[in-house]
Order: structure tokens, then C-alpha cells, then sequence
């Protein structure tokens, strides 16, 4: 099969998938039912993913391939750390609210085995962490910001842009937002973030930096 026709079948059935995880739910999901939704041999969608759990991997990845792209073309470039995270905020907070992320999230939160949240937490969070930590670390080293450990930096880079805007899209309590909105969010990450983690704090302020407090922070 040409490359560009498996492609665009490749999509009709990962949207297929899409429809049969909203509609029964990921332990109710099925290889048969994907392939009958989409109008595809069951032995195709198993010579293309292996199984169930390898077909949800290729959605979590596809959905978080514009942002772990991203990221890997920005630390090829010479444009500083902050910056980086300013243009990636809006995209990274698209994916995390996007209607394709919630229906995975919502469906994970329901699978009574964790196999979906499994998979989730390895072709999303896990690809694209430790290129954050990358960026962080180039923050430091550019002397934008200042801090211990990069993992607990990009905790708190996270915590900043997304606070509870995942959970509420995923309980049905807030409206995808607006590309505005997006954008606005991002640009307070950012400088909140750089007000946090500097040497020099705002008069006034706690002088002790968040960062070196010991406060336990929710992972998003």
C-alpha cells in the first residue's frame, strides 16, 4: 500500500478509535469494533498495531506530536529558554484541553485496569518531560532562572500553565478555550514562572523562592 493511501487510512481508523472509545469506553473498546466502525479487517488494525494497547499508543503520540516536535526543533535553535516557553505554552495547553485529550483522559479515568493511563503517561508525559527539563536547564545555564533541580522546575512551569483547566475540561465544567485565552495563559506562566524561580524577588515578597520551600505540588 502506498504511503500517503495508508496514512489516510491509518487516520480514518484512529478516528474510528476515537468513536469507540466516547461511545463505550476503553475496556469496551475493541480491535473487531474499531475495525467495523472504520470499515477495515480486524487483521490490518492488528498488522499496523499490534494489539489494543499499541493502537492507543500511535493516538497519545500523533495528538503530542505537534508539541514534542516543537520542542525538538526549538532546542536545535539558538532562541533563548523563556522564549521557547512562551511560544510553546499555547500549544501545550491546546493539546492537554483539546476534545481528543479529554476523551483519552476521560476514558483512562474509567479503565479500571490503568492500561490507558499507562499508555497515556508513556507516548505523552514521559516523551515530552525530559524535553522540558531540557529547556529548563537551558534557562539556567542563560541565567534567566534559578533553581536545584530541573524536574521540580518543570513541575512548577506546569502547575503554572494548566492549574486546574485539564481536570475541568475533562469533567465537563469548562469550555475548550480560545486561542486568546491560550495565549494570555501561557504569557502568566511564563512570567510567574521567571518571578518564582529569581534571585532578585519582588520587595515585599517571601524572600524564600518557592522552588526551595519543600511545598508539595500536584503533578498535572
Amino acid at each position: 500500500m502506498r504511503q500517503e493511501k495508508k496514512a489516510q487510512r491509518q487516520l480514518q481508523i484512529e478516528n474510528a478509535a476515537y468513536a469507540v472509545l466516547e461511545a463505550r469506553g476503553y475496556e469496551g473498546t475493541s480491535m473487531l469494533g474499531i475495525a467495523r466502525q472504520a470499515k477495515a479487517s480486524n487483521e490490518t488494525l492488528y498488522n499496523w498495531y499490534g494489539d489494543k494497547q499499541g493502537l492507543f499508543q500511535a493516538l497519545v503520540t500523533r495528538n503530542a506530536e505537534e508539541v514534542k516536535s516543537h520542542l525538538e526543533s526549538e532546542l536545535e535553535s539558538d532562541n533563548d529558554a523563556l522564549s521557547i516557553l512562551a511560544s510553546l505554552g499555547p500549544k501545550l495547553l491546546k493539546l492537554l484541553t483539546g476534545d481528543r485529550s479529554v476523551a483519552l483522559n476521560r476514558a483512562a479515568a474509567a479503565d479500571s485496569t490503568g492500561e490507558l493511563g499507562a499508555t497515556l503517561s508513556k507516548a505523552g508525559r514521559e516523551a515530552v518531560f525530559p524535553l522540558l527539563e531540557q529547556v529548563l536547564k537551558r534557562a539556567k545555564n542563560e541565567g534567566q532562572l534559578h533553581f536545584d533541580h530541573a524536574g521540580e522546575a518543570v513541575g512548577l512551569y506546569l502547575d503554572l500553565l494548566i492549574g486546574d483547566q485539564q481536570i475541568r475540561r475533562v469533567i465537563g465544567r469548562l469550555p475548550a478555550p480560545t486561542g486568546a485565552a491560550l495565549d494570555d495563559r501561557a504569557a502568566r506562566a511564563v512570567a510567574h514562572l521567571r518571578t518564582l524561580l529569581s534571585d532578585t524577588p519582588t520587595p515585599g515578597e517571601n524572600q524564600t523562592p518557592r522552588h526551595q520551600t519543600g511545598e508539595t505540588r500536584h503533578e498535572p
